[in-house]
């Protein structure tokens, strides 16, 4: 890797942590340049998914205010996360990448049609609740645990616009604040890419150069991105989700 290249690198990463603690799909940045440097397409996902670890930490870090509260969620969808995280990374290693090609793009779409609707069904929900007299479930029950852990196996695959996926999703069953559910996908983010670092570590090729760039880049970019996405409006964080969405399906369709 020249030193060129290297730069380059380090500010995939450095774009991917801000872009990913904010709102997600910081591989549609990484992914292309390591391909641009010349890693082959599997070893550029491994070492993809090494490198933004620390990134999902600092920004899981910057967010810890919005997570007073959220424990017993945590340690509910985490094990989701964990399960997902570990079938996709799994499934990246046995699997062609084709096998996600077609249903992802519709999925990312499916996910921004609820982010933008989110605000008017979240009403509609809790106006119907309130004419039945119940609660909302605390946790979203098993469909949401169900959805998270899906959205999770697809994230330990490839994970581009994964934290769309968890956003809508999180959105509709919670009666929660976007910054609350933005500071809970960053942390069910992080335990997806711990927990397919640690299966790659021992099973799968990766580049260490490039991972070791990508983990400086994008620990950076996860504080600045705690920063900036803590400060965001809903309005705006809800208009930076759907563009970036829109961005997802016309790099993956493509």
């Amino acid at each position: 890797m020249t030193t060129w290249e290297a730069l380059a690198v380090l500010a995939a990463g450095l774009g991917a942590g801000t872009i990913n603690t904010i709102v997600g799909s910081g591989t549609l940045i990484t992914f292309p340049v390591l391909l641009a440097v010349g890693l082959p397409p599997i070893t550029a996902n491994v070492s993809n998914s090494l490198g933004l670890v620390p990134g999902s930490l600092s920004g899981a870090f910057g967010y810890r205010r919005e997570l007073t509260g959220q424990r017993s969620r945590i340690l509910l969808f985490g094990t989701a996360a964990l399960l997902g995280g570990t079938a996709g990374a799994v499934l990246l290693l046995a699997l062609p990448s084709a096998a996600f090609d077609a249903i992802v793009p519709v999925l990312i779409g499916i996910a921004l049609v609820l982010v933008v609707i989110q605000p008017r069904l979240a009403a509609a929900l809790r106006a119907r609740r309130a004419r039945n007299g119940t609660t909302p479930r605390r946790h979203g029950g098993p469909v949401l645990f169900t959805g998270l852990m899906l959205a999770s196996v697809y994230g330990g695959y490839f994970g581009a616009a994964q934290g769309v996926l968890y956003l809508s999703m999180a959105g509709l069953a919670l009666d929660e604040t976007l910054q609350r559910l933005n500071a809970l996908k960053n942390v069910l983010t992080l335990l997806v890419n711990a927990v397919a670092a640690v299966l790659f570590l021992f099973i799968a090729h990766f580049d260490w150069t490039a991972v070791a760039l990508l983990a400086t880049g994008s620990a950076l970019g996860g504080r600045i991105g705690a920063t900036i996405g803590r400060r965001l409006p809903p309005v705006a964080l809800r208009t930076l989700i759907v563009i970036v969405g829109v961005v997802a399906i016309v790099q993956l369709v493509r």
